[in-house]
């Protein structure tokens, strides 16, 4: 007998396929990263994963969220600081999914709403901050950020990590006096490093002529080492040594000048 011809064969086979079908619907494997929503009749039934799930056909559905960390980009955004400077800036917001159910139930598109969300609020937080506290305290404003928005989102089941400012773009009369401000600061510091300089060298001499006050014989030494340096260079000059005893009384009157004398006894 043809075993085309045997209807129960037929019936037999068309069942073990439709089960076959029935089940592959049915059993589901998710990643360790993966959550499914599953709603039955349209109602939220539960949050199922990772590993093998068994879904009803027909009667369930299920909505698959991604629960790794999500890195988005905002896009650059035109804004004015609160010092009325124009500015151009855009970040990257790191997020992810902490609730499954919230992100389905609550919410459309979770991660449309959360780059609008990032938008706004970049503009509002630039808008209250002065141009120097953007350039110098971008950390500080980054985690302003990252507690606004993760403040919107927690709402929708979605977790704010870390928001980073990348890209500050100034126009560009901004970017030129920016150029002169800091040439003048290092102007500045230079010439403060030069006056330090003098003046400790002004110290070392006021050192020098007191030691040399309180030790004559250290005038006599500097002399001697003085006329031995430039006696040791190759040259022409002619060095015509004078006695220190002609010139001490000169240096001693010097130094009476120029040290203030005590008030005299009536």
């Amino acid at each position: 007998m043809n075993f085309l011809d045997n209807p129960f064969s037929t019936t037999t086979i068309a069942i073990v396929l439709f089960l076959i079908i029935l089940l592959r619907a049915a059993l589901r494997v998710l990643p360790e990263w993966e959550r499914a929503v599953v709603l039955r009749l349209g109602r939220f039934q539960a949050v199922k994963g990772p590993g093998l799930i068994f879904l009803i056909p027909v009667i369930d559905t299920a909505r698959i969220v991604d629960t790794r960390i999500v890195t988005m980009n905002v896009p650059r955004q035109e804004a004015i600081t609160s010092d009325n400077v124009s500015v151009s800036v855009d970040a990257v917001v790191l997020f992810r999914v902490m609730d499954p159910k919230d992100a389905v139930v609550q919410i459309t598109d979770y991660i449309q709403t959360a780059s609008l969300i990032a938008q706004t609020t970049l503009r509002s937080v630039i808008g209250q901050v002065e141009l120097d506290d953007l350039l110098a305290r971008r950390d500080k404003i980054n985690q302003q950020l990252q507690r606004i928005i993760d403040e919107q989102t927690e709402a929708f089941g979605v977790k704010v990590t870390s928001v980073e400012i990348r890209d500050v773009v100034l126009p560009e009369e901004m970017k030129r006096a920016l150029a002169r401000q800091a040439e003048s600061e290092r102007e500045r510091r230079a010439k403060i490093i030069a006056a330090e300089g003098e003046y400790q060298a002004a110290e070392k001499l006021v050192q020098a002529a007191q030691m040399i006050a309180q030790q004559p014989a250290a005038l006599q030494l500097r002399y001697l080492q003085t006329l031995s340096e430039i006696s040791s260079e190759r040259n022409s000059t002619v060095v015509f040594p004078i006695p220190m005893e002609l010139i001490r009384p000169l240096l001693e009157s010097t130094m009476r000048d120029g040290t203030p004398q005590p008030p005299a006894k009536s």
